[in-house]
Formats: C-alpha cells, structure tokens, sequence
C-alpha cells in the first residue's frame, strides 16, 4: 500500500474520534511514555508538541518535573532545507513555530548524544518499530544523525498500529511502540 494512503486511512479514522475517546486514548498513552521513560532511568527525555490529529502527551510536561524535557524545534538551515532541533522545555518560553506546533524558544540545541529518550510522533507505526511519518522527514534526518543513542519510542493511538508499511532505505525505525490500550 502507498504512503498516501496510508496517511488518508489513518487521518480519516483519527478525524472520527470522539473526544473523550481520545482524552482517554491520549491519557492512556501518556501513561504507558512515562512507564517505560521510568523504566529506562531516562534523565533527558525529547518529547513532542502533540498536532491536533497526535496523542496528547503535554501532561508528562508536568509530571516529568525531575528529568530534563526537550521539545523540537524546526529551524532553516544555510542549504535551505529545514532541519528539527531539540531544546530544553520551559513552559515561559513556548511559541507557535513551524506547522502550527508550539516550539521552544531561546537557548542553544541539545546535543543528539545528550538525549538518553525520544517520543516519537508518526501516522502508523508496526509492532515492530517500522514508522510513517507525515511526509517531511524532519525526524528520519534527526534520527541519522552522528551521535543519536536515544531508546526511541513511537507514540500513537491504535487505529495507527498497521500489520505492514512500505519502507525506503532513508525510513528510521522505533525501538518501541506504545498505544493507548495496548503494546
């Protein structure tokens, strides 16, 4: 099956959530991320600002208080080609950045070796860490970079889990998938 498809399928089952839905599938979700961020020891975590179709994990943003929270950031380079940085979280220093999504503000980019724990968002993912993301590969360019070590963790609600995805040789795999519900 095509990537498109793949992203409609999965928009359209998203767009029909209820609400409560998917305040208990988030919630559900945000439970299972801080589980196995406690399980790892993880000290510095790389979460993400959830789009409104994402699993809302922002309540980890305060009941992380004793790890150091990282947040994305996409930023131009000099080539023209944007690229995704992590900075340190502070709830004073949020704006809108890239797509709508709130992004830190000031300070200089963690360093990829830095980070022990990374929350990654994605369209679907498979049981065994095989990831479609939106398109733009902001978090495939990330995740090749020299340095990365972080346990990588794949976010979603269940409807995104798929038995199978086409990959290309730049797609970067999860180490662990978590679903509200489930895995």
């Amino acid at each position: 099956m095509k990537k498109n498809i793949i992203r409609a399928s999965v928009r359209r089952f998203t767009a029909e959530m209820d609400e409560a839905s998917r305040r208990l599938q988030s919630h559900d979700a945000a439970v299972r991320l801080e589980r196995v961020i406690r399980r790892h020891g993880a000290a510095v975590v790389a979460l993400f600002s959830p789009l409104p179709d994402e699993v809302d994990i922002s309540p980890l943003l305060d009941s992380l208080s004793d790890v150091r929270i990282l947040l994305p950031r996409v930023e131009d380079t000099p080539q023209g080609v944007p690229c995704m940085e992590f900075y340190d979280y502070r709830a004073d220093a949020m704006a809108d950045g890239a797509y709508g999504i709130r992004e830190p503000q000031g300070g200089l980019p963690c360093p990829p070796s830095e980070i022990d724990l990374m929350a990654v968002p994605g369209m679907a993912f498979t049981r065994d860490g095989r990831r479609l993301g939106r398109g733009k590969g902001y978090y495939d360019r990330y995740l090749a970079r020299e340095g990365v070590r972080a346990w990588c963790v794949g976010v979603c609600f269940t409807h995104q889990i798929v038995d199978d995805l086409p990959c290309e040789e730049h797609d970067r795999r999860v180490d662990e998938v978590i679903a509200s519900g489930g895995l």
